[in-house]
């Protein structure tokens, strides 16, 4: 009998004729023959009304009793189902975090799942029950109650499918599904059918806001398959999957608005700064974003990365004690920019991407502060007033509005499982094999690439249109471009490096140099002999401290930086072609590979 695992957010059991709703169609999956989960959250606006009723007695509340408190919100929920669930004429039962057996660390708002026992779960399915979990919630190892912060309700469903090995799990929610971009920015937006694990993490890490970043990291790492659906209507929503093989270039677009940019500039060249720099991030839990660092210049490096605005203080805090620790250097920020993304798994093995959305924010007058790629994604920090005009114009530029062949649905049948079916363990925890928590960061591999060659302009004008011109000659030339960092100096100038496959740098370099003509105060280098190495995994962004080792690891080794680049899925540096071996040993020995 197939297992589904079904959860709904606060606004589908926001009242009583909504609890029954969700209710009905739990029981019509349980009476199409499968077992089933529902993981229910906190009704409508109730979290936020506990969290003033907490503000109301004391400005510094306890972490402690504030998850205590908020627990209560998913309890009521849980409770109100179940009594509709068998109102309707089904068996159920309510569970708690705590009851369920979802162990947690003791991070008191902000946990992470380290075990869940299926034991109860499973008794109680087999007698027939629809289970009925609280989302959002554990215990630790003292039994104290915990939350696990936001979108807990979607890792609560996403950590549930994985141990009781799911053929399906389904977020229920108040939009038809994943879009190309958010449709109240962009009106003619439209429904993915089916979208990559990989892709999703890039987009929920840039601002998608239909699930959090978390919630997708399980379900990759336990290969479980999602479906965000409508809850009020029946429309299939978006799968959430393996890749399919047939990606288009560009599957969505996301932008993050309150962004703010922070810089390390007069950062001595040397091994060690980086890990400086993203050890004090990390050690206040600083999820940075956009990291840039671009070839040093007369021995001097410049590091500037994003922050959501929000932490903005925290940030220059942590920014001013690593340049004490380095013993040079100055910070500088800015505001009032945003950040726009465009992601796609077809990127991996197009070429022009990057020229093309160039092009496009050349041709509506856009300026671009910051550029950033990864295999998937290209990102570009732009002035917050011309934002929503980027990503307008972006989303027809590539053609996200018109129609794609639909994807083959998922539906309940155990052929479409999840995971394959194994035996059912009799030992009451399911742990997954080399893992001690379920949150672990998952590193899965290391790449060394000593194939590519790398390009660096300077001294290039702030103006829309610059990187359109140079990209779309390189484009023109067949040319295969990888990393791309960009960054504007506090000269006002811009300053751009990106990689190519080493055989192409003639041809690379007359077609550049031609396009430079246009402005003959920009100086052009290379390096014909680059190493590029790649920290791959789940969840490296959310894990402030993956960046940390691997900065680690490559002072140790007394190995320099000249590049950087950073994604949800992966790190990417830049080092000299004769230290490419070594960095790639000092890697393997960090992540134990």
């Amino acid at each position: 009998m197939a297992i589904v695992v079904q959860k709904f957010g606060g606004t589908s059991v926001a009242d009583a004729s909504k609890i029954r709703s969700a209710a009905a169609r739990a029981i019509a999956t349980k009476r199409a023959g499968n077992q089933v989960v529902m993981v229910v959250s906190a009704r409508g606006k109730k979290t936020d009304e506990l969290v003033a009723l907490a503000a109301e007695i004391t400005d510094n509340p306890p972490a402690r009793e504030m998850d205590m408190l908020l627990s209560t919100g998913e309890q009521e929920s849980v409770a109100l189902t179940a009594m509709a669930v068998q109102a309707l004429g089904e068996k159920a039962i309510s569970m708690t975090g705590g009851q369920i057996g979802v162990r947690t660390d003791s991070s008191h708002t902000k946990a992470r799942i380290r075990e869940i026992s299926t034991v109860r779960m499973r008794q109680a399915l087999d007698g027939g029950s629809i289970v009925i979990a609280a989302g959002f919630q554990g215990i630790d190892d003292d039994l104290n109650i915990t939350t696990l912060g936001r979108g807990g309700s979607d890792t609560t469903a996403t950590a549930l499918a994985a141990v009781l090995r799911a053929d399906l799990c389904e977020i229920y929610t108040d939009v038809e599904g994943v879009f190309t971009t958010d449709p109240r920015a962009v009106p003619d937006a439209r429904k993915i059918d089916r979208i990559s694990y990989d892709e999703m993490l890039e987009l929920a890490s840039v601002g998608a806001g239909v699930m959090h970043s978390r919630s997708i990291e399980f379900a990759k790492k336990y290969n479980v398959h999602l479906r965000v659906r409508p809850a009020h209507s029946n429309g299939e929503g978006t799968l959430i999957a393996p890749e399919s093989g047939n990606n288009p270039v560009v599957t969505g677009l996301a932008i993050v608005k309150n962004e703010a940019r922070v810089s390390l500039i007069d950062i001595p060249d040397r091994p060690g700064s980086m890990s400086v720099i993203f050890s004090r991030m990390a050690d206040r839990q600083i999820p940075i974003d956009m990291v840039v660092q671009d070839v040093a210049s007369e021995g001097l490096a410049e590091v500037t990365f994003t922050v959501p605005e929000g932490d903005l203080a925290e940030t220059l805090t942590a920014a001013h004690e690593a340049i004490a620790e380095i013993g040079a250097g100055q910070v500088q920020h800015g505001t009032n920019v945003s950040k726009v993304s465009a992601v796609g798994a077809g990127m991996r093995t197009h070429t022009g991407v990057a020229a093309q959305m160039f092009h496009i924010l050349g041709e509506a007058g856009v300026g671009i502060g910051m550029i950033t790629t990864s295999e998937i994604k290209i990102s570009v920090l732009v002035a917050r007033d011309v934002a929503q005009d980027a990503l307008v114009a972006i989303h027809a530029g590539f053609g996200l509005d018109k129609a794609i062949a639909e994807s083959p649905s998922v539906g309940h049948a155990a052929a479409e499982s999840a995971v394959a079916s194994t035996a059912q363990s009799d030992i009451e925890k399911v742990v997954v094999e080399n893992l001690a928590s379920m949150e672990d960061i998952v590193v899965s591999e290391v790449q060394l690439d000593v194939n590519q060659a790398r390009l660096t302009i300077r001294g290039l004008p702030d103006e829309a249109g610059v990187a359109s011109k140079l990209f779309g000659a390189v484009a023109e030339g067949g040319i295969m471009v990888d990393m791309i960092v960009q960054n504007i100096g506090r000269d006002g100038l811009a300053s751009l490096s990106f990689t190519i496959p080493r055989t192409d740098v003639d041809q690379c370099l007359l077609l550049i140099r031609e396009v430079l003509e246009a402005w003959p105060d920009a100086k052009f280098s290379h390096d014909r002999k680059i190493a590029k190495l790649c920290v791959m995994g789940i969840g490296l962004r959310s894990h402030t401290g993956v960046g940390q080792q691997m900065f680690k690891a490559l002072a140790k080794a007394k190995i320099n930086v000249d590049m950087v680049n950073t994604s949800e899925i992966r790190i990417s540096v830049v080092v000299s072609s004769e230290q490419g071996e070594a960095a790639h040993r000092a890697l393997l020995a960090t992540f134990g590979l």
